[in-house]
């Protein structure tokens, strides 16, 4: 259905992907995601058009429902982008506006009911994201229980399984539990194609699987109830020995603990993928 030669595919790190990565992943025999769902749309048609430059092999293009995409997924469409990845909030009308143009679908879901619905809007493709992802996550079930119970919820649609998977045997546990593929992204941060800071990428190889913290409230990441994995750092240790306070009162709010070049001031809280350039601290 995707295209493709693997059943992997690279999950949309927000700040961390862009075409070089998304290209190589699907001259790979995978299918790379580009994450556009902010920023202009002159940019979202420079970055698939570069994509484009660099293989012509299928990719996908992720949104988030979180904000309003009626112009970029029309930009998509416009530009011959043969995947289109939704994420977070119901997308309604525009899977059938994707599909109508002949663009493959895929959505993320949390749970069974939520991809039943999706399956009925009709959503080609079924991502089940357990509760181990990275980044943002969108339910709270762990992978095991999650994807078995997708998969007999949407019948022969196909399900791809996230969270929590970064080698072949995550890939081969999946495709036990009846998925079609899996959905990784932090293992793909320590490719040389990632656009982050080698620091961030030397701490991602070394930390151990308790290395992680699952937080609802504690970083400002955009939108609304949207809950953040991250690896446990100065921030998270500062405001848990403070006693998780709310926003607004959280220790060191607005201090200013770095500075990227490309990005600018870097404050404490904020919802950061360091950039590949110098930071100074």
């Amino acid at each position: 259905m995707l295209g493709i030669d693997i059943p992997i595919v690279q999950a949309p790190m927000g700040g961390a992907v862009g075409p070089r990565m998304a290209a190589a992943v699907s001259n790979a025999g995978g299918l790379g995601t580009l994450p556009l769902w902010l920023g202009s749309i002159d940019r979202l048609r420079q970055q698939v058009r570069e994509t484009k430059s660099l293989t012509t092999q299928p990719f996908a293009v992720n949104l988030n429902m979180e904000h309003p995409q009626e112009e970029r997924l029309d930009a998509c469409l416009e530009e011959g982008v043969p995947i289109i990845s939704f994420f977070w909030k119901e997308p309604s009308e525009l899977i059938s506006r994707a599909k109508r143009s002949g663009a493959v679908v895929m959505q993320t879901v949390g749970n069974a009911e939520d991809a039943r619905i999706a399956a009925d809007k009709g959503a080609d493709i079924i991502v089940a994201q357990g509760w181990e992802s990275g980044g943002h996550v969108c339910g709270t079930v762990a992978s095991m229980p999650l994807i078995p119970s997708v998969v007999d919820a949407v019948g022969n649609i196909p399900v791809i399984a996230a969270g929590g998977i970064a080698d072949g045997r995550g890939l081969a546990a999946a495709l036990a539990l009846g998925a079609s593929g899996v959905w990784i992204g932090t293992r793909f941060l320590a490719c040389e194609e990632a656009d982050i800071n080698s620091i961030y990428q030397d701490g991602i190889l070394t930390a151990t699987e308790d290395q992680t913290s699952y937080q609802k409230d504690l970083f400002d990441v955009g939108w609304r109830a949207a809950p953040h994995r991250v690896l446990r750092n100065s921030t998270v240790e500062l405001w848990e020995a403070a006693g998780s306070p709310l926003s607004g009162e959280r220790p060191g709010e607005g201090e200013e603990i770095g500075k990227s070049l490309s990005r600018g001031d870097i404050v404490r809280y904020q919802s950061y993928t360091p950039a590949p350039d110098p930071i100074r601290e």
